[in-house]
């Protein structure tokens, strides 16, 4: 029987095994300056799952990269508030 299952996940392919990785934005309050975008990125890539965060100063939005399995947006809102940045998802 274990031999079967490890056959059986052997012929999986790993792409199927991995999570497609998820994009949401964010609107971000409080951005004022020059230094704020950075500020938010770096609350966002300590979010664990986060493969990439971009933010649009003048559009006041986050743009992040996540993997589901390891986090979820309400993850993503919580880092930036904890930050001083309050979001919400876009939608």
């Amino acid at each position: 029987m274990r031999k079967l299952l490890v056959a059986a996940l052997a012929a999986l392919p790993l792409a199927t095994l991995a999570a497609t990785p998820k994009t949401v934005t964010l609107a971000v309050q409080n951005m004022t300056c020059g230094l704020c975008p950075i500020t938010v990125i770096k609350s966002l890539e300590k979010v664990s799952g986060v493969s990439a965060a971009r933010v649009d100063f003048d559009k006041k939005t986050a743009t992040v990269i996540y993997d589901s399995d390891k986090s979820q947006p309400e993850a993503l809102t919580n880092a930036t508030r904890n930050a001083g940045y309050p979001s919400v998802v876009q939608k």
